[in-house]
């Protein structure tokens, strides 16, 4: 019969992930936020309400310009973004950020959802509307949205 695991506690993973190696710094100016960083990729914890576990304040992924850069996915490629630059998501790259977030859910303790499993999962989907994109912004049909309602 499996065994439930062990549910560590913040401290436990800060003091686990520094033994493996993994940069672990406070985030200036925030309390109880931490930055761990391996592999040139990066991710924010925080203490979680009950005091006993960790949740996700930042996404994980590379670290660009010293900030941690967002997967953004726009239908035909994947990119990197942060506040000043955007860069294509290259194969080694995304090994990279899956190498680091593998051994980061190892030590957490966190469970591996099956469509993360299978691939890179995009901070953001942001694919183009195909429909009048070639057109001049005046003569463009007015995407369903901004449609005044209509019943």
């Amino acid at each position: 019969m499996l065994k439930k695991p062990r549910t560590r506690t913040f401290d436990e993973v800060l003091n686990e992930l520094r033994r493996l190696q993994f940069d672990v710094e406070n985030v200036p100016g925030v309390a109880n936020q931490t930055r761990i960083s391996k592999h040139g990729c990066s991710i924010v914890l925080e203490r979680a309400q009950n005091a006993a576990g960790l949740r996700m304040a930042v996404r994980p992924g590379p670290v660009l310009g010293g900030e941690i850069a967002q997967l953004v996915d726009r239908g035909f490629q994947k990119f990197f973004t942060t506040s000043k630059a955007q860069l294509p998501a290259t194969a080694e790259r995304l090994q990279t950020l899956h190498r680091f977030v593998e051994e980061l859910k190892e030590v957490t303790g966190s469970v591996t959802l099956y469509n993360e499993a299978l691939g890179t999962v995009s901070d953001a989907y942001l694919y183009d509307r195909v429909k009048g994109r070639d057109l001049p912004a005046a003569e463009r049909p007015t995407p369903a949205w901004q449609r005044p309602e209509q019943h």
